[in-house]
């Protein structure tokens, strides 16, 4: 199964200000799958989230990153590996080409063809290139957190970390991120791992997901099962409460 799995969590916790927000995960992640992260607030999704590409580091356990221990990679390697989307995107001063040229120098190939690479990040991210020389904080919510998945999908990533990106979108503009992330995902065999409150968005855009509660996981599988067959009473109504 590590073989496949683009994560592999042993005993992992973390604590923040004395408090156990990861309490003692075992988890695979597989590769190439949409996972959505989900649970009440306060359940750990966003702290383990960023144990993923050593944002942060576990008080104890081991993480692996394609069967290897993710303490073995050079941060800067394994953050264009596992590239970030946050919560609330990120823009850098200048215009988005600016934004997109960051990614490139930190990439260390900005080259000759980092044109045409932006103008192919942009199409990825489904963004009109006209807003190339626009300045970054003149984009609306939507088209902020589209530039920082193209900025993501620079680094050529396997895998795409998104911390709720649709958090401060209306219901329409998330559809359409959610329906790029989920087409990113098939076309370029992108392993997606995000945490989202929004259990409608799990149900219809991963292919697996996880519950957690209290730092613990709770439920794992298919996406099907989980929201399908959990007989859990608190379970079920956590699962059902957006119905």
């Amino acid at each position: 199964m590590e073989l496949t799995a683009a994560f592999t969590l042993r005993g992992v916790r973390q604590v923040k200000a004395g408090i156990t927000v990861v309490d003692g995960i075992e988890l695979a992640i597989p590769y190439g799958e949409i996972v959505a992260l989900v649970g009440p607030s306060g359940a750990g999704k966003t702290s383990l989230l960023r144990l993923l590409n050593r944002l942060d580091d576990p008080v104890c356990g081991e993480i692996l990153y394609r069967a290897r221990p993710i303490t073995q990679y050079p941060v800067q390697e394994l953050r264009r590996k596992v590239g970030f989307v946050f919560q609330t995107p990120v823009m850098f001063p200048g215009t988005v080409r600016d934004n997109l040229h960051v990614a490139l120098a930190l990439g260390g190939e900005p080259g000759q063809d980092a044109d045409t690479r932006i103008a192919e990040a942009l199409a990825l991210a489904e963004l009109d290139h006209a807003l190339c020389d626009r300045e970054g904080d003149r984009l609306s919510g939507g088209q902020k957190q589209r530039v920082n998945i193209a900025r993501a999908l620079l680094t050529s990533p396997e895998v795409l970390l998104m911390d709720e990106p649709t958090s401060a979108l209306d219901p329409e503009t998330a559809d359409r991120l959610m329906e790029t992330t989920r087409r990113l995902s098939r076309e370029r065999h992108l392993t997606v791992v995000m945490v989202t409150h929004r259990l409608s968005e799990a149900r219809r855009t991963s292919d697996r997901t996880i519950v957690l509660e209290r730092g613990r996981v709770v439920a794992s599988g298919s996406t099907a099962d989980v929201f399908g067959s959990t007989a859990n009473p608190m379970l079920r109504a956590f699962l059902d409460a957006e119905k």
